[in-house]
């Protein structure tokens, strides 16, 4: 690498970072900027300052402050964007240990006036004067950003410098020795470049330091090929115990999801693990057929058909008003967006996909009046739903889920896109048995994963048949409250829509409305009851995805 190249800061980026980055130069001499993926360095200026856009931009990325939520609180606000900037990146860099500050350069010329991102933030908002922040800080660019969460992308790792505290005389500096231990790695082993940084850093490797192995010399690495982008871990076999209930799952398989903790306002990475949970079943183990819904289905044809306004048109019909404010915003924050500023009318063909998620949890044996528990009412709506659904054309999943602790969230695959729910369908669904517990906010997150990748329509729907109801062991409350609010927006962040459909439970309305909105639930008895004004549940879920922006290239 030569001096020309950005890339020669890679190592300090990730490092800072926490995870993998590249490094580029931005266009026509912007000022310094992240996309999350790649920092964009301002061309000809001098090392110095190049490395310290490189600081504080990977700094930004450490420290969470450029995470969903608060980018999309900056979008379409740059003096906003620019207040939280100088008030962030402050806090950020104060953060860095001293050895850090001190390779960068970077002046201590102010302190952190904040003590999260969140603190920052509402700083930012409020009318308290701010310090411009200096030109090596460079900008936040919400609109290259990404703006949701949805599986955990990686354990964010921060900087630890700290140096210990029975350090020996004559032994080389803690801060040194910990910046040599970066080099260390027990499968590159014949350690002549551990050795070749500890001898230009005038060190010594200390008894017992370094990762164990670090001293055994590995003669192969087998490397195995990098997964695509929509691999999926492999499925974990579950074991089960006398009284039917999973045993702890062992291994690294399974997909593994964040939690949000309301109380520290943050994620937790990698707290939860879904396992597919296989349900077979014959068909004929199907006694009774689906009985059909003749207006549920002329009230779901609907859906989807008549005239539609596209918005962010290259050319149509009239101007579009908001997509003109963002051309604008973005003109004058030094981005060239495409200028799709038209509105477009005209007539859609229908292209919906659908995902039906049972909640099979113990709380579904709840019985009513007749005899009838939750779990068969959402069980024949699931039918009902996923036939009609079927017959309109319309590409229909249909998975059931239950929880044992967070180490075993278990999702049951009854109909997968591009099956036919035939008999086997209901069979499978006649073989769900209700029990452990409804961690929501990990089996939403799951079943929006599954939506993303694999529906392949515009518009995408997860149907929930809950009591609607967060609970399991230190999962309730406020905590399990939040988390399935922000899984739902999450969702949302990917143009999935959400509807909690509520039958025979009796959980609290006002509980329904907190987690779900006001529009995004409806409870009855029956399904039958609903069967009315089916479509406007759901075209009220859809309606702010029905013209999704276009995809801006950088």
């Amino acid at each position: 690498m030569t001096a020309t190249d950005p890339n020669r800061f890679r190592l300090l980026a990730t490092f800072l970072a926490g995870r993998a980055v590249e490094l580029a130069w931005s266009e026509n001499g912007t000022a310094a900027h992240t996309t999350g993926r790649t920092i964009f360095l301002t061309p000809g200026r001098s090392c110095v300052q190049q490395r310290r856009e490189v600081t504080v931009q990977a700094a930004l990325l450490g420290a969470g402050s450029l995470d969903p939520p608060l980018v999309q609180a900056l979008r379409r606000r740059p003096a906003l964007a620019r207040r939280y900037l100088a008030l962030e990146a402050r806090r950020a860099l104060a953060e860095l240990p001293g050895p850090v500050l001190r390779a960068a350069e970077l002046p201590c010329d102010s302190e952190a006036g904040t003590a999260t991102a969140e603190e920052s933030l509402a700083v930012a908002r409020g009318r308290r004067p701010v310090a411009d922040p200096p030109d090596w800080f460079g900008v936040i660019k919400p609109a290259l950003l990404p703006i949701s969460v949805m599986a955990d992308p990686g354990k964010r790792l921060r900087p630890q410098l700290a140096a210990p505290d029975d350090s020996e005389p004559g032994d080389e500096q803690p801060g040194d020795r910990v910046i040599a231990n970066l080099f260390r790695n027990p499968l590159l082993s014949s350690r002549t470049l551990m050795d070749f940084f500890r001898g230009k850093s005038g060190g010594t490797r200390a008894a017992g330091a370094g990762p164990t192995g670090v001293g055994a010399s590995a003669r192969r690495a087998r490397h195995g090929r990098r997964a695509g982008s929509r691999t999926r871990p492999l499925n974990t076999h579950i074991r089960f115990t006398e009284d039917g209930k999973p045993a702890v799952v062992a291994g690294e398989n399974g997909a593994v999801y964040p939690e949000w903790d309301v109380h520290q306002q943050r994620y937790r990475p990698g707290w939860c693990r879904v396992v597919d949970l296989p349900v077979t079943a014959e068909a004929d183990n199907v006694v009774d057929g689906v009985p059909p819904d003749d207006l549920l289905r002329r009230r779901l044809a609907r859906v989807g058909t008549g005239p539609h306004t596209l918005r962010r048109r290259p050319d149509g019909d009239e101007l579009d008003t908001e997509a003109l404010i963002d051309l604008y915003v973005d003109l004058r924050s030094g981005y060239s967006p495409p200028g799709h500023v038209y509105r477009e009318r005209r007539k859609v063909a229908r292209d919906l996909g659908v995902l039906i998620l049972l909640d099979a949890s113990g709380s579904a044996t709840d019985t009513d009046h007749n005899g009838f528990t939750i779990h068969d009412r959402q069980r024949r709506a699931a039918a009902t739903l996923a036939v009609t659904l079927e017959e309109l054309g319309d590409r229909v999943a249909v998975h059931a889920f239950r929880s044992h602790g967070r180490h075993a969230i278990l999702l049951s695959e009854i109909k997968a896109f591009g099956q036919r729910f035939g008999a086997v369908g209901p069979a499978r669904l006649n073989r769900t048995r209700p029990g452990g517990y409804t961690r929501l906010g990990a089996g939403i997150r799951a079943a929006g994963e599954i939506l993303d990748t694999r529906a392949g329509t515009e518009n995408r729907l997860l149907l929930l048949l809950s009591d609607g109801l967060p609970f399991e062991d230190g999962y309730e409350g406020r905590y399990a409250e939040a988390d399935t609010s922000k899984a739902l927006e999450e969702l949302r962040g990917i143009g999935v829509g959400c509807l909690c459909l509520s039958l025979g439970s009796d959980t609290d309305t006002e509980l329904l409305e907190r987690v779900f909105g006001a529009a995004g639930y409806a409870t009855a008895n029956t399904l039958a009851e609903l069967s009315p004004r089916i479509d406007e549940l759901f075209l009220a879920s859809l309606r702010e995805f029905g013209a999704p922006s276009p995809f801006r290239h950088h």
